[in-house]
Parts: structure tokens; sequence; C-alpha cells
């Protein structure tokens, strides 16, 4: 019952003040979650994480001077599935440039917290970059990121400049992804 009354005074909070509703604006259905980040926050570490795959440990403060491409994803979400493919595109096309992708697996279910089911995830979608896996999502709260899949786009001096939630958006973030390393397509 509180939590019901909680939920409509937020609800009614933000009727108030004019912010649209999740998944609507006042024009029709909301466009994915992309904003090209408003103060170049410095990107939180990697913390409580409790494996790494394809990789040894990494951090923000390891990964200065290359523009990262952190990826927050579960295998058991279609939305993430159908990024994959993009992500790991942009790996092979610019890991020889300066950029690195760090796969933040932040399991949704119990199963998903399984090393194995991870790593057979990993082969099934061809990704040799590397993922932490963030199984009591510390590293998802200290980004404060609420959905799967998200990108965070960091440049070479560790701001987030750049982030998206959902599926889309592609060709804006290998735009960012290229400008940030001075690369051409």
């Amino acid at each position: 019952m509180i939590r019901t009354t909680l939920t409509s005074a937020a609800i009614a909070a933000l009727c108030l003040v004019g912010a649209p509703a999740a998944g609507w604006s006042k024009d029709g259905p909301a466009k994915p979650v992309l904003r090209v980040a408003e103060a170049r926050a410095t990107a939180p570490d990697f913390v409580g994480i409790s494996g790494w795959l394809n990789s040894a440990p990494l951090s923000i403060a390891s990964l200065r001077g290359k523009v990262v491409l952190v990826d927050f994803w579960t295998y058991g979400c279609i939305n993430c599935v159908r990024t994959l493919p993009h992500v790991t595109q942009l790996y092979e096309k610019y890991k020889d440039k300066g950029l690195v992708v760090v796969g933040i697996h932040t399991p949704e279910f119990p199963f998903e917290h399984s090393t194995a089911n991870v790593q057979a995830a990993l082969k099934r979608h061809g990704i040799r970059y590397p993922v932490a896996q963030d199984n009591a999502s510390t590293t998802w709260d200290a980004y404060h990121n609420q959905y799967w899949p998200a990108q965070y786009i960091v440049d070479r001096s560790g701001n987030i400049v750049f982030t998206h939630a959902g599926e889309g958006q592609y060709e804006e973030i290998e735009r960012t992804i290229q400008k940030l390393l001075g690369a051409e397509s």
C-alpha cells in the first residue's frame, strides 16, 4: 500500500513538472534514451567485479589514453543480444586504433550469474573483448545505470562523453568513437 501511494505521488509530481512518462513523450512514443553527456563526468571504476573473461582485471585508470566503450548487457536480454553484433563490429574495426570495449555483464536473473553460462554466451556471440561479471550490480550502481543494454563512451581523459540506452543509434555511437579516435571508417 505504501509503495502504491509513493508511486502515485511520484507520477503526480512528474506530471506537475511536465516530465513525460517513460516510453512516451508529448509527441508520441519516446525515442531511445540518447544523450551526449552534459557534464563531462569522470567514469566510475569497475568495482565489485566477481570475475573477468577474455582479460586480466581492468580499471578506468589503466585505460587512460584510450577511448572506452562500456557496454552493460546480460545474455538473457533479447535487446542486449540484438546489440552485440554492433558492439563486436566496433571492437573489431577500432581495437587497433585505440578503442577498448569492456562488456559489463550484469545479470537480471539468478541463472545469469554462472560464469560457465556467460562463457558460453561469449562463444556463441563471438565476443573476444574483455567482459566483467558484475554479479552484485556494483559497477551498474556506480554508473547509475538503469537499462539493459546501455553504452557509455569514455574519452581518453576518463570522462563519460556519451551515453545511450536500448537498441539503435549505432551510427551515432560509431561517429562519436571515430571523432574521439580521430579516425574515419
